[in-house]
């Protein structure tokens, strides 16, 4: 696989060169979060007893990691944090080649003032591998099953980097009851297929061509999850608050194509404006395209102006 951040801010492998020591640093962050063996069984038995004794409506309230059942698969979840009465809880969605482990540090940070709950989709991370090729809606049903499990009938800001985030701002416009703010932290554009062809043409050769047609072939399904990453319109979300963040600099080492191909992701973080009509975007100073780890300041500030916004309206 092409050892680039280029590669990485197509499709978020985490073998980019501008993540060198990224997977270090975020198994800190998860060790410090993950409870102890004993924690976690006391912590999986009271969610089951709360469980049993409230059903679902506010979700379990447990805190750690654990393995719940959603469609037939393990799925790995984690959360923290203390719920309120009206704030939604805050979902993270980690990009594609990752998993809820690289969204710990700032789920910690998160939880200090709300209810926060990360899960590993399928293929990913500790959770079971897919049976075979998934699509969006394959997807969207695995995060309804996390959602019914970990936040009930709560609303809930979903946000997302990356593939993540693709795959969240998909999910809203069908879940309009549920989702009332997202937070896309440079996902996936609507359109990487048509736009990675046009930015680098076929008369293209070495690592250009490589990064085109590799992007091309993860989209088509050859990725950990086995997902079709399908260029499609974006659909409106309704009236909720969307802040779309993305990164400054991300393409230097395809210096013949760099600058289309940050026109062409400067383009797409525009498209998801349409989500809402409370859109907002915005640059990340220093940022490559792992905003979150880069300048988590900013991703902090964002998922909880947008968390604000929407108990605000709830």
């Amino acid at each position: 696989m092409l050892q680039t951040t280029a590669v990485a801010a197509t499709f978020c492998a985490v073998v980019g060169a501008g993540i060198v020591g990224y997977g270090e640093t975020t198994a800190q962050a998860a060790q410090a979060q993950t409870p102890t063996q004993s924690q976690a069984q006391a912590q999986t038995q009271s969610a089951s007893s709360t469980a049993a004794r409230h059903g679902h409506g506010h979700g379990d309230a447990f805190s750690g990691t654990k393995k719940i059942r959603v469609g037939g698969y393990s799925v790995n979840v984690s959360c923290s944090g203390r719920s309120t009465a009206r704030k939604p809880v805050v979902v993270l969605m980690a990009g594609g080649g990752d998993g809820l482990d690289t969204m710990a540090g700032l789920q910690k940070t998160l939880s200090e003032k709300a209810r926060v709950c990360s899960y590993d989709r399928l293929g990913e991370g500790e959770s079971d591998q897919p049976n075979g090729t998934q699509t969006i809606d394959d997807s969207s049903r695995i995060l309804t099953g996390v959602l019914d499990r970990v936040t009930g009938d709560r609303p809930v800001v979903l946000a997302g980097h990356s593939l993540g985030g693709l795959i969240a701002a998909r999910y809203a416009p069908d879940h309009r009851d549920r989702v009332k703010g997202l937070v896309l932290m440079d996902a996936t554009i609507p359109a990487l297929t048509a736009g990675v062809s046009k930015a680098i043409p076929d008369s293209a050769t070495g690592m250009a061509a490589e990064l085109r047609d590799q992007t091309i072939a993860v989209n088509e399904g050859q990725n950990p999850e086995k997902f079709i990453i399908a260029d499609a319109k974006v659909r409106s979300a309704g009236n909720i608050p969307v802040q779309i963040i993305r990164h400054e600099s991300q393409y230097a080492e395809v210096p013949d194509y760099g600058p289309a191909l940050e026109e062409m992701w400067a383009e797409g973080q525009e498209q998801w404006r349409a989500l809402s009509g409370r859109s907002r975007i915005s640059v990340a100073a220093g940022s490559g395209h792992y905003i979150h780890v880069d300048r988590p300041d900013i991703a902090v500030k964002a998922i909880q102006r947008v968390t604000a916004q929407a108990t605000a309206h709830s």
